[in-house]
């Protein structure tokens, strides 16, 4: 007969090996997480065919692994486009493939368009930018609030300080169904949350406002401002501000965290995200802002304009400070650790995701558009890539990358911390020095902490499932579901802590 000790000492070394196969499998997790980071290196000022040679590589491995159904890229160098190409589909179902010259939304990306019409009428003396808007709006007045509403100048609109909110998001409407007026969705949303010209505060709403002042100012509707004034001069005949049926190749569906696909839809609003464009005709935007470089029969703002919209106005706090050092007028703006300025801007939407970057000074840009919510660490990887290859050493977008390994590194840290406890746990009732009970003690403390901490956890989790948008979701797509697991593998693990509590021997001496 087998002694019962050795049984469980059999039990114990068949469980420490398990215990080393699960922590060598989470090891392998994080290294294989984090793999795709580790791109091999890039030469700076390589030639073009080997870089986009290493985006064919890369772009594809990213996709698969973020599930990104498709993407359309352009490079800029010396102010002049010099490669685009597409990835992808714009339609899984029906296998209708991405085309460089396929209407994407850009989401906002528009507020910097906007932005250039906004200050062709400054320069024409239309407006004053730092006069109050309300000198120019006729028909419409804001919402009363506890905050000085005429105080709100042009300026602060076009830097995001006038204290204006973010505005509904989330919320969109068929391109063939009823929406609301311009002055509708205003006159509900741009309520100030806070005194006007006092920080940054990222508003889609003050974008909107601009659209109301510009259609107040030249008796003209936005979208057909816009297209005269902005998009045409610009050469963007692949660009529109409004949608229509006739848009070819259609636009294609978006695609949220989740995969689920989004038809086309559009926004009460057009000046804070509703421009549709073709990728190339992005790339055209960001080149005109490049004043060494653009050539443009039709000059559509002199040089000192294009200098203010990318002249710092406000501070960036909080987590886009953590990319961007400062905002301008419609654009962000990013000192690169040469001294060299970088100006940019990315936009989100339901199943949306899009970014341009560019360095005017050098004439270097490149322009990414995605339908999936799932992308911003792609762009992270892309950008890092791009940036090495300009020879730029870092920018901030390059965060996310990091970012990326430290939560990697973290969770599996936590998982290796819980199988350790797991396998505390199980040596303990098999050796009688844990067992159930539910009665007080002298660990009566420690056991309602580590209750309340398992019932806060999972409360935590509960409210995000059922959110319908998380931040550090669609930054972190890969990682976030991982994340989800190990906070609940923390709150059952804390929660069996707290039920088999380690029983306390108490000897008598004898003396």
């Amino acid at each position: 007969m087998i002694p019962k000790n050795a049984v469980i000492l059999t039990f114990f070394k068949k469980l420490q090996t398990h215990k080393l196969i699960i922590l060598m499998l989470t090891i392998f997790l994080v290294l294989s997480s984090s793999k795709l980071s580790a791109a091999k290196e890039i030469n700076p000022h390589a030639s073009l065919k080997n870089f986009t040679g290493h985006l064919d590589q890369r772009i594809p491995a990213l996709m698969k692994h973020y599930d990104i159904p498709g993407v359309n890229i352009a490079l800029i160098q010396r102010g002049k486009i010099t490669w685009s190409k597409a990835y992808g589909y714009a339609d899984l179902k029906e296998g209708r493939k991405m085309t460089t010259d396929t209407y994407c939304r850009v989401e906002s990306i528009s507020k910097s368009v906007t932005a250039w019409g906004v200050m062709k009428l400054a320069e024409r003396g239309k407006i004053e930018l730092d006069k109050p808007v309300n000198l120019y709006l006729k028909h419409w007045r804001f919402p009363k609030s506890k905050f000085q509403e005429e105080n709100v100048t042009v300026r602060q609109l076009l830097s995001h300080s006038a204290g204006m909110p973010l505005g509904t998001i989330g919320v969109r409407y068929s391109p063939k169904g009823d929406i609301p007026s311009l002055e509708e969705s205003l006159s509900k949303d741009a309520i100030l949350k806070q005194e006007p010209g006092l920080s940054f505060s990222y508003s889609n709403t003050g974008f909107n406002l601009l659209e109301l002042l510009i259609e107040e100012v030249t008796g003209r509707d936005f979208a057909q401002y816009m297209a005269e004034e902005v998009l045409i001069p610009l050469q963007m005949y692949n660009s529109s501000f409004t949608w229509n049926e006739k848009l070819t190749p259609e636009v294609p569906f978006g695609y949220d965290l989740k995969g689920n696909p989004i038809p086309v839809y559009i926004y009460p609003d057009k000046a804070a995200g509703g421009l549709f464009a073709t990728v190339e005709d992005i790339a055209k935007f960001a080149v005109a802002g490049m004043a060494n470089f653009a050539h443009l029969d039709n000059e559509i703002l002199n040089v000192p304009s294009i200098d203010e919209l990318y002249t710092p106005v406000v501070d960036i706090p909080g987590y886009y400070g953590l990319v961007y050092d400062s905002y301008g007028l419609g654009h962000f703006i990013e000192r690169l650790p040469d001294g060299k300025k970088a100006v940019s801007h990315g936009g989100q939407g339901s199943g949306w995701m899009t970014q341009f970057y560019s360095v005017p000074e050098t004439g270097d840009g490149i322009v990414i558009l995605t339908n999936s919510q799932r992308s911003w660490p792609f762009f992270g990887h892309i950008l890092t890539d791009w940036a090495q290859w300009s020879g730029f050493s870092s920018i901030g977008m390059g965060l996310i990358v990091r970012m990326t390994k430290v939560l990697w590194t973290f969770i599996g840290i936590i998982l290796i911390i819980l199988l350790w406890q797991v396998w505390r746990l199980v040596k303990g009732v098999i050796s009688g020095g844990r067992r159930f009970t539910l009665r007080t003690g002298k660990s009566q403390f420690l056991r309602l902490i580590q209750s309340g901490l398992s019932i806060i956890l999972l409360l935590s989790l509960w409210w995000a499932i059922n959110q319908d948008y998380l931040f550090i979701s669609s930054v972190f797509p890969g990682a976030t579901g991982w994340l989800g697991f190990t906070i609940q593998f923390s709150a059952i693990v804390l929660l069996l802590s707290a039920l088999f509590p380690c029983v306390v021997n108490k000897t008598r001496i004898k003396g």
